[in-house]
């Protein structure tokens, strides 16, 4: 079975990080949500509250397949530990994910250089070194990047594909888009 890490920072953006947590266990991936806040109550963007399973000190040092980092808002990027974290899975190209804001953390661990990458179009001055791409969804090598809130289905999907294949993202895109687009 594939894992993931999402990462939760307050002000995050809940489509992004409960659309994706839900795609990427409708195919099978064991997901865990994780707190960078130091408790596991995080609280959203719209101030909903989501009670993570994991602190970051407690989750740190497991083997995940991907981390994900979804966006709400840039203070992702001013976390230190997860720096670290981003630069070792790029390293040992590692999956990594990100959307919206949150690709700026990418480009401050650094790992965006001639990568091409997008997100919140309002922050795509702040991608330091990244080839901005001209897709809702660019996968350049291990990373794989969204643009924000409304693409959050793709962005999960193609996570989905990477993780577990075609025929199962395929499959849970059937269920989860197509009564919406016919």
């Amino acid at each position: 079975m594939k894992t993931a890490g999402i990462f939760l920072i307050d002000g995050f953006e809940e489509t992004e990080a409960l659309t994706t947590v839900d795609i990427l266990r409708r195919g099978g991936v064991l997901v865990e949500i994780i707190s960078l806040m130091g408790r596991l109550d995080v609280r959203s963007k719209n101030n909903i509250h989501v009670t993570a399973e994991e602190l970051f000190e407690n989750a740190k040092d497991k083997k995940f397949d991907m981390i994900i980092l979804p966006g709400g808002t840039v203070e992702i990027a001013n976390h230190l530990g997860l720096r670290e974290l981003i630069k070792k899975y790029d390293a040992e190209r590692k999956l990594i994910g990100a959307i919206c804001a949150a690709p700026v953390a990418l480009a401050e661990a650094g790992i965006l250089n001639g990568v091409k990458a997008v997100c919140y179009p309002t922050l795509e001055n702040r991608l330091t070194g990244a080839v901005i791409g001209d897709h809702i969804v660019e996968t350049d090598g291990h990373i794989t990047t969204g643009k924000g809130p409304a693409i959050t289905p793709f962005f999960a999907l193609k996570l989905l594909e990477i993780l577990c294949g075609k025929a199962i993202a395929d499959e849970v895109a059937e269920g989860f888009l197509i009564p919406l687009i016919k």
